[in-house]
């Protein structure tokens, strides 16, 4: 006669550990690498109403105007280097013609001229964008006595 062995069960469980391990990786690497993301020119931007601009899987074109009168684009090599508005229009004609969806923003400093911006707007609309997104920042939540 054989003997009897023990009735074991299998095991259900999940060891959960090492996934945790790998979220709090991917979530450094995340927030690590969020601010990176949005570059561009340091500007004091506009309070304002408004909604948000749909969310798109194509990275937008930034040009920004400071309170000098620079103009800035969120391309090439030296982005934080003042551009002429003729070079500007250039680059985004060539964007425009290659990928016509690419959404472009203006980031407007609060205290550059309205003519500036408006200039850069007009610009733009000669360079082929059907649709110039102004980015603003969200007013302070009105407090409530």
């Amino acid at each position: 006669m054989q003997p009897r062995r023990p009735k074991t069960r299998p095991m259900a469980e999940i060891n959960v550990v090492p996934y945790i391990d790998v979220m709090l990786v991917l979530l450094v690497i995340f927030m690590v690498t969020a601010p990176l993301l949005m570059q561009g020119v340091e500007v004091e931007l506009p309070k304002a109403d408004s909604k948000p601009l749909p969310n798109k899987d194509i990275e937008p074109v930034i040009v920004s105007v400071r309170p000098d009168g620079t103009y800035y684009i969120n391309l090439g090599v030296e982005p934080e280097k003042p551009q002429p508005l003729e070079r500007i229009q250039s680059q985004v004609s060539t964007i425009m013609k290659n990928k016509p969806e690419t959404p472009v923003l203006v980031w407007g400093d609060h205290k550059a001229s309205y003519g500036m911006v408006v200039t850069l707007m007009g610009a733009l609309e000669a360079a082929g964008v059907p649709d110039v997104g102004l980015v603003t920042d969200a007013p302070p939540p009105a407090k409530t006595r």
